[in-house]
């Protein structure tokens, strides 16, 4: 089953947590949900300045009190996003006890970021594509990602808990198959349901990096300290 369709992102963005919220971060909290609507339902390509401003009641030049151009915000949103799934992602990268249950525990909330992020997922690759500025901000999202993978693999493999093999094109290959999987799932509407997502991306991550003989019991005797 896949949802219905929407015009509006279901998850947007706060203004910064100060004392007291003042109307610059509203304003620019208004700006960034107007892109993550915007994209929720029509191709970056066709996002203007002006399409943007209409939907806040904000002048069109309040826009540069904040951002100097359209790809400051998408950069802006990916950042945001970037730092969503890193702390979806903690569990696995930092937590201590059973690898395979925090793998478990990690790929659950990738996916539920994911899952409400998909569009504006869709729309920054998509642009990456034909624009140089969004394509190196694109590769600099996940080579952190491949980067924070390695290191977990790395320290896991001296641990004696993933077999020893070159631990970065591994990272590589399994980042760049959620990445696809998850566009493809997620990216356009009507999203597929999480579900069967979370489960294919489980069984490839245990399987690949700590044993498939852990698969159906979703847990393991395996210790990281």
């Amino acid at each position: 089953m896949s949802e219905t369709n929407s015009t509006s992102s279901p998850l947007h963005v706060s203004p910064e947590a100060v004392p007291k919220i003042g109307k610059s971060e509203r304003t620019r909290a208004a700006i960034l949900n107007a892109a993550l609507d915007f994209v929720w339902s029509h191709p970056y390509r066709d996002m203007t300045v002006a399409s943007l401003m209409k939907s806040t009641g904000v002048s069109r030049s309040a826009f540069y009190q904040y951002f100097s151009d359209l790809h400051e915000v998408m950069e802006t949103l990916l950042t945001m996003l970037q730092e969503e799934i890193f702390t979806a992602v903690e569990p696995w990268l930092a937590g201590v006890g059973d690898p395979v249950a925090l793998t478990q525990e990690t790929l659950s909330g990738l996916v539920d970021v994911c899952y409400e992020r998909g569009p504006f997922l869709r729309a920054i690759t998509d642009a990456a594509s034909t624009d140089p500025r969004l394509e190196m901000a694109w590769l600099h999202f996940l080579v952190g990602f491949d980067d924070a993978a390695t290191a977990r693999i790395e320290a896991d493999q001296k641990q004696g808990l993933i077999p020893d093999f070159e631990a970065r094109p591994v990272a590589f290959a399994i980042n760049r198959l959620d990445a696809y999987t998850l566009l493809q799932a997620f990216g356009r509407h009507p999203r597929e349901q999480p579900g069967p997502v979370r489960e294919a991306l489980t069984r490839v991550w245990i399987s690949t990096l700590y044993g498939a003989e852990w698969l159906e019991k979703k847990s393991s005797d395996l210790v990281r300290k």
